[in-house]
């Protein structure tokens, strides 16, 4: 069984795919959040200010269905410069910090709109 979850408080997706999706009640699947306000539009130029866009997106979700970041066990962190990996890696601990979800970080030519940066995540709750 599944649900899909959405929220006013985080971007809507820009494409044919939910915010998240609640598998058996317990699994929650984030889709990939890039830097974008709710209302649609990138929020800053730098690796920082996006990467903590990204996680206020991927928190609000999360405190849609009254779970928090440290439901989190995964991440996927998709880059478009690699060498923003220390700074992104900075903000990411900042909200992150013990909780330690594993992870793994990627370059990519290019991502929606043109953001430097997208995470999807894995919940527990």
């Amino acid at each position: 069984m599944k649900e899909f979850i959405s929220t006013p408080n985080a971007p809507q997706p820009i494409g044919p795919y939910s915010q998240a999706v609640l598998a058996e009640g317990k699994f929650m699947f984030i889709s990939g959040q890039i830097p974008l306000s709710v209302d649609g539009a990138i929020v800053g130029d730098d690796i920082r200010t996006q990467t903590r866009q990204v996680i206020l997106n991927i928190k609000s979700i999360l405190e849609s269905v009254g779970a928090t970041l440290e439901n989190v066990v995964k991440t996927t962190v998709l880059l478009t410069d690699i060498s923003h990996f220390p700074a992104m890696n900075e903000v990411y601990n900042e909200f992150f910090g013990e909780s330690r979800p594993a992870r793994a970080t990627y370059q990519v030519v290019r991502l929606p709109k043109d953001a430097l940066i997208e995470i999807e995540a894995i919940a527990v709750l």
